[in-house]
């Protein structure tokens, strides 16, 4: 017997290119490619060109009529819209046409309801689709409650009608799905902290999503760390991280870091996932630096470079100091200019340019760091330990009293241990 597989939903991607935007069409583009992650298949577009979108209808109700008469013509399943849909417009636009819509927030929901993995990762965007959903609810028959099961758009539920009960339900499902949050958090923190009094810095991957930062991730794991078990997963696709990962990584020179992956951005990010992730995304403005990476073979990598600012700025990281990464030189028409700005350029997949990247890293997150001499007892064996594992070691001797070690330290570790340092650079 033959299996037959599933046809994909039809699509008709819908947008509004408001004074002339200059990356409207990369927008519709990624709108595109957001859908076929969702396995639905945008078989053409329908824009207009406006001052800002049409208040009750986002866009003309002469367009609307063009968009209802094509979508008849051409049997389209789904109608896909580039900007989020206010719950009156996605009222009002239900009322000229039956087809199911999704905006574009919807439909990034979807796909990081499809790629989460872990509790915290699937409550975490729960929560997001529940916020998304409570406003609303009067709009639709959708039954928000349910996940989404199967492929493309179908199976989404048959809803409810009684409207306030909806509603105290899904606040319920909030506050409990925000409380489990709550001690996921207490967990990362205590995690957090024990990796600041470590004296390790963490520095923090960031950038567009699929912009290489878990090739480069692996890239360093595999020339450091040689420890296959330790690589995290890598696919040519958007968001297919949403996990943070945390690798230890100890250089050639003794120095080490702890390096954390993070979930990518993205363009007009749904702010319900970004409050959603904000334990997530402490990891970020906890961070001692950021290696911001930039896929510099887009050619809106410009772009993709002020969203990602953008967004640092908003959830309060803009502060940490950062190193821009230009990755895929292997692929780019032209390598950018560094002008001596705190930058390198490499090609993670290739592994091209990670001592550079490593000279540059160095440069700035020891800078402060002190070369002393320390006398430790014999009987503190615990703080010789520490110092192998989280300092520079440049020699080690022996007399009498104790261990004398030659050490580069960190102004924490300094004050940390000052106790025992017999000489040191001034």
């Amino acid at each position: 017997m033959t299996e037959t597989t599933q046809p994909k939903e039809r699509a008709l991607i819908v947008g509004v290119n408001v004074n002339q935007d200059p990356y409207f069409q990369e927008s519709i583009e990624e709108l595109k490619n957001l859908a076929i992650a969702c396995e639905i298949e945008p078989v053409a577009q329908i824009t207009q060109n406006l001052s800002r979108p049409h208040a009750a209808l986002y866009i003309g109700t002469g367009k609307l009529d063009e968009i209802k008469d094509f979508v008849d013509r051409e049997e389209i399943d789904v109608l896909i819209f580039e900007d989020e849909l206010s719950p009156s417009q996605l009222r009002n636009i239900s009322k000229h046409l039956s087809t199911e819509i999704l905006d574009r927030t919807r439909l990034i929901l979807e796909i990081f309801a499809s790629r989460a993995q872990t509790r915290e990762a699937k409550a975490q965007v729960e929560i997001a689709k529940l916020r998304y959903a409570l406003p609303r609810l009067r709009n639709t028959n959708q039954d928000f409650d349910r996940q989404r099961g199967g492929t493309g758009t179908r199976n989404r539920g048959s809803g409810e009608t009684k409207l306030e009960l909806n509603r105290r339900k899904i606040e319920i499902q909030i506050s409990e799905l925000e409380k489990e949050l709550e001690n996921i958090g207490r967990n990362r923190q205590v995690q957090r902290k024990r990796r600041a009094d470590s004296g390790v810095p963490i520095i923090a991957l960031v950038g567009y999503t699929n912009a290489g930062k878990s090739t480069l991730m692996n890239a360093m794991v595999t020339k450091y760390q040689q420890d296959e078990n330790k690589l995290v997963f890598e696919k040519d696709m958007l968001f297919a991280t949403l996990e943070t990962s945390v690798r230890n990584i100890k250089f050639e020179d003794g120095r080490t870091i702890l390096l954390s992956d993070t979930v990518g951005f993205i363009n007009k990010l749904p702010h319900h996932l970004v409050k959603a992730f904000h334990s997530t995304l402490e990891e970020v403005r906890e961070a001692d630096l950021l290696l911001h990476v930039v896929d510099v073979s887009n050619p809106n990598h410009e772009k993709h470079l002020e969203v990602t600012n953008d967004t640092l700025a908003y959830i309060e990281a803009d502060h940490v100091p950062q190193i821009r990464v230009y990755n895929k030189v292997d692929l780019a028409e032209g390598v950018p200019q560094l002008n001596g700005e705190s930058s390198a350029c490499v090609s993670a997949k290739k592994g091209q340019g990670i001592p550079q990247l490593i000279q540059v890293l160095t440069q700035q997150l020891f800078a402060d760091y002190k070369k002393c001499k320390l006398l430790i007892p014999y009987d503190q064996g615990q703080v010789i330990a520490y110092l192998k594992d989280n300092a520079t070691v440049l020699g080690i001797s022996y007399d009498d009293t104790g261990t004398v070690i030659d050490v580069e330290l960190s102004e924490a570790d300094f004050e940390r241990y000052g106790a025992y340092v017999i000489e040191a650079e001034r």
